[in-house]
């Protein structure tokens, strides 16, 4: 039997991509379409690695490894949580899809050996696959639209400092009612780890009262947010010591901000 490397490799890339996008729709993380690409090319590179004699354990923990790098360039690594939840839900929607697969072939009447699948025809196979794979993935395009409509508590935003921006990934928090008692200028949070060392010139203390403590709030001013195409100029920039028990989230905003947007 003939195995045409370069549509196997074609094949797991798909796979790939579907299999990142698929995680990155279901837990929000908002991650560009570049960095998934460029995932799914290095897992499929490294199928090169499999013509080496290895040992079933050996294959395991390769395959392990590579999933994780895969995991890491994709969506990034903030701490063990975030990412040990990216892989699980990677190896869950593995598990799922491969389970539709084999649903097929099954039905298809496919041979298998392994992880390729004969028929009588070979190319009728990747061709039956590539095209699911291509549904699926134009599937979840749309279904990241509707996302973006309905979803309203996240938000991809940029804040911008002069010339720079930050990008960050933002929930809205209704609750949240900081603002400059001086100003009168909203307060959005963000955690210490992202803010950037040449952004923090001029440092403001805004005074805050909560539930539990209060003290000083260490604030900056920046140019503007823009959100969804729309800017708003009259806020300020909190830093937050504290983690935000929300997947994926490095900022807080709040109504007030989003009232405003222009």
């Amino acid at each position: 039997m003939k195995i045409y490397l370069d549509l196997v490799m074609l094949i797991n890339c798909i796979f790939d991509l579907i299999l990142l996008s698929s995680v990155n729709y279901i837990l929000r993380r908002n991650t560009s379409v570049i960095r998934l690409i460029t995932s799914s090319l290095i897992g499929t590179l490294t199928l090169l690695i499999l013509f080496i004699n290895m040992t079933n354990f050996e294959l395991l923990i390769y395959k392990f490894v590579v999933s994780i790098i895969m995991i890491i360039v994709a969506f990034g690594f903030k701490d063990i949580k975030y990412t040990s939840k990216n892989v699980l839900y990677f190896y869950l929607v593995s598990m799922l899809m491969g389970g539709g697969i084999y649903f097929l072939n099954s039905q298809f009447n496919y041979s298998s050996n392994g992880l390729i699948f004969t028929s009588k025809s070979l190319y009728n196979t990747y061709g039956v696959i590539l095209i699911l794979g291509i549904f699926l993935y134009l599937k979840y395009l749309k279904s990241l639209q509707v996302l973006k409509t309905n979803y309203s508590n996240y938000y991809k935003c940029k804040i911008y400092f002069n010339n720079s921006a930050l990008e960050v990934n933002a929930f809205l928090d209704t609750g949240n009612k900081l603002k400059d008692p001086y100003t009168d200028k909203s307060i959005i949070l963000i955690h210490e780890n992202i803010m950037l060392k040449n952004f923090k010139k001029n440092p403001i203390y805004v005074p805050y009262n909560s539930l539990n403590n209060h003290g000083l709030l260490e604030c900056y001013k920046a140019t503007k947010i823009e959100i969804d195409g729309k800017t708003f100029d009259k806020f300020l920039v909190g830093i937050s010591t504290e983690n935000f028990f929300i997947d994926g989230i490095n900022c807080i905003i709040n109504s007030k901000i989003m009232e405003g947007l222009k």
